[in-house]
């Protein structure tokens, strides 16, 4: 278990204690209607830890346990509950199209996790109720043809904007930050520089063909600094360690 993940659960389910069993009423004050954003502007944030049941609770969180740890390894905490919090922003925005209704959940929030599990391992096998095998990618595909079928339809009681809001905010945050990635201006760096001899040259192409994803979360860190030095300071800026550190890996 993650630390965010962990938080998040402990959050999520102690919000249901206190709404659900303690004081019904906080509901209501803290569920997002898209018309009243102005007047209660803190329900964007706050629907998410609202749940209407112990089964709207039970499915959003057992999908957030099965694929949050893995997530936020690999982007690390901070970009991972920036993750989720984007994921349930933009899921908030998209209800506008119903601006009358309220929503409640993590739905949308978890949405955008379950998208970046797809995005970082698409073939990875997800088992529905346990029993049917299905990829990552074409479970996200399904859910979203699923979510616009019944948006557009005002099928049941759901915020299917909200579900696809938290996909389309997941898909931009995940594409900003590895645009703006170490790793990217690494590698384009190295692709660019023109050192003054040729073993500089080969040195650099082996560094950055190091993979962060497959390293554990503290030398991916590590990884990222040394990338984001090389790229705005240059080849002179590393240290005797830095060196060492990308010959280890590099030669794995």
């Amino acid at each position: 278990m993650t630390p965010w993940v962990l938080f998040l659960l402990l959050a999520n389910g102690a919000a249901f204690l206190l709404i659900n069993q303690m004081m019904p009423a906080l509901g209501d004050v803290l569920a997002f209607q898209p018309i009243a954003l102005f007047a209660r502007p803190w329900t964007i944030v706050t629907y998410m830890f609202v749940h209407a049941g112990f089964g709207h609770l039970f499915w959003n969180m057992l999908a957030l346990y099965f694929f949050g740890p893995r997530v936020e390894l690999r982007l690390g905490g901070a970009r991972f509950i920036g993750l989720y919090l984007v994921s349930g922003l933009a899921g908030a925005l998209l209800s506008f199209i119903n601006p009358a209704v309220f929503i409640i959940g993590a739905s949308g929030a978890v949405f955008g996790v379950q998208l970046a599990f797809a995005r970082y391992w698409p073939r990875d096998r997800i088992l529905i109720w346990g029993v049917l095998p299905i990829e990552a990618w074409l479970l996200v595909l399904l859910m979203t043809g699923v979510s616009l079928f019944g948006g557009l339809s005002r099928a049941g009681n759901v915020a299917h904007w909200a579900h696809l809001g938290g996909f389309a905010g997941a898909a931009l945050y995940l594409a900003f930050i590895e645009r703006y990635s170490p790793a990217r201006r690494f590698r384009q760096s190295a692709a660019t520089a023109r050192p003054g001899r040729i073993s500089d040259r080969a040195t650099l192409e082996r560094w950055s063909r190091i993979r962060g994803d497959d390293l554990h979360e503290v030398n991916r860190s590590e990884l990222e600094r040394i990338q984001r030095l090389m790229a705005e300071r240059g080849l002179g800026a590393l240290t005797a360690d830095d060196r060492a550190f990308l010959e280890r890996f590099s030669t794995r």
